[in-house]
């Protein structure tokens, strides 16, 4: 059985090793390190490569959501689920907007923390459900007011959808750049925007989900390889 990699971030030796201990009797889950700072979480996380990185926010030296930036800058692949003792939407939206998987409070963190754990490694989100009922009241009110888009398409702006329509259609950089007056510098940022907002990282990616948009219209084998 494959057993999930965890590094511990947090100042507090004491909080470390209770956290090691609880997660040291679980079958499938082995701490690999830890970290007393965000500094040295972000070498460690380059230097051990774990599943899912354990952080907290208030440290020395790197606090944890400058260390979640640079990790998720480097590592996108790495799930990190933020342990604190702040229970308020400030915290909570700071959290997730550095790329965090998820978010759970020290006080709860013996009823809560394996199974966020199993949630996050598996790619899904773990809020504690006040935090996710903070989540929802605000997407409904965006979307009340119009602010909230409906689906990652819906994020794009009008630009980014006509980029994204002629990249599937095979116009390269240059051909998009002199064909909308742009510089090609800006149409590589447009993808990059596309890429990211939409949650795709290849040409070919982009493409197919064209396709299923009805941006256009060919095989989904043809032109892809």
């Amino acid at each position: 059985m494959k057993r999930i990699k965890v590094l511990l971030v947090d100042d507090h030796a004491i909080l470390r090793a209770g956290l090691n201990r609880l997660l040291s009797e679980q079958a499938d889950i082995e701490v690999v390190g830890e970290a007393e700072n965000g500094r040295e979480g972000v070498q460690k996380v380059h230097e051990l490569r774990p599943d899912v990185v354990l952080m907290d926010i208030g440290m020395p030296v790197m606090n944890g959501m400058e260390a979640t930036r640079q990790i998720k800058k480097r590592n996108r692949n790495v799930k990190i689920l933020v342990l604190t003792m702040h229970d308020n939407e400030e915290y909570l939206f700071q959290v997730l907007q550095t790329g965090a998987s998820g978010y759970v409070l020290k006080k709860a963190a013996d009823s809560d923390l394996v199974n966020a754990i199993h949630v996050v490694h598996n790619g899904d989100c773990f809020l504690y459900p006040s935090a996710a009922k903070l989540v929802v009241e605000d997407y409904l009110e965006k979307l009340r007011n119009g602010q909230a888009p409906t689906t990652s398409y819906d994020a794009l702006t009008d630009r980014e959808r006509e980029i994204l329509a002629l990249v599937a259609e095979g116009y390269t950089n240059r051909e998009i750049a002199d064909s909308l007056f742009i510089s090609v510098k800006t149409v590589e940022t447009h993808k990059s925007n596309i890429m990211e907002k939409l949650n795709l990282h290849k040409r070919a990616e982009l493409v197919q989900y064209a396709i299923k948009k009805g941006l256009l219209q060919m095989d989904f084998d043809k032109g892809l390889g």
